[in-house]
């Protein structure tokens, strides 16, 4: 079975999602949970869940760098199959990266390639997309590619944007979006299902 790593910086209900639907279908072992700061809901998840949480403290490590360097040391040990980045605010150095190609997703809030990139993530994404005017939003799952938000495209699914939304509302109906297709496409993963050429990727 497929050992995978989830990463969060918040409240983790992406993580949740992914947590409830392994636990009806059992397509793979969370083995770690890894938090960006302390006293997190997604921690408090995990811990709910029986998985282990890995939390990044400041004070523990000799910068960012140090506490990468220490979770791929831990993920090639443990072999880790997966790391699905589930609301991840910390940027991942490029060669965190390189060491796991094809093996880190991201969901993201919008339909990549618009609203997304450097500083675009939680309510600003959905802001955007209401002050731009568009009539349709949604969430992509991607491949994590050394650009933000720049890697292949997995998976998406759009939402309609009405003229009532405000970030809040559009962030809510997105996020419903995001709680089925995320799971979905670990499950996909773990099933050997999930090819990728290039930029193009298919799922079965």
């Amino acid at each position: 079975m497929k050992k995978i790593a989830v990463f969060a910086s918040g409240g983790g209900t992406d993580f949740q999602s992914i947590i409830d639907a392994n636990a009806r279908e059992n397509f793979c072992e969370i083995k770690y949970l890894v938090a960006s700061k302390p006293n997190i809901g997604a921690i408090t998840r995990a811990t709910h869940a029986g998985i282990t949480p890995i939390v990044y403290e400041k004070d523990r490590y000799d910068g960012i760098g140090a506490f990468y360097a220490h979770l791929a040391d831990l993920f090639n040990e443990e072999g880790i199959d997966l790391i699905v980045l589930a609301g991840w605010l910390l940027i991942i150095p490029a060669d965190f990266i390189a060491g796991f190609e094809d093996r880190i997703i991201n969901i993201h809030p919008a339909l990549i390639p618009s609203f997304c990139g450097k500083g675009m993530y939680g309510l600003r994404v959905h802001q955007a997309a209401i002050d731009y005017g568009v009539k349709v939003s949604g969430a992509t799952v991607h491949f994590v590619s050394a650009e933000v938000d720049g890697g292949a495209i997995i998976m998406q699914t759009s939402v309609p944007v009405h003229p009532t939304d405000d970030a809040e509302t559009l962030q809510a109906r997105i996020l419903k979006e995001e709680h089925i297709i995320l799971p979905l496409c670990v499950k996909k993963f773990c099933e050997g299902k999930i090819k990728k050429t290039g930029r193009t990727v298919s799922v079965e």
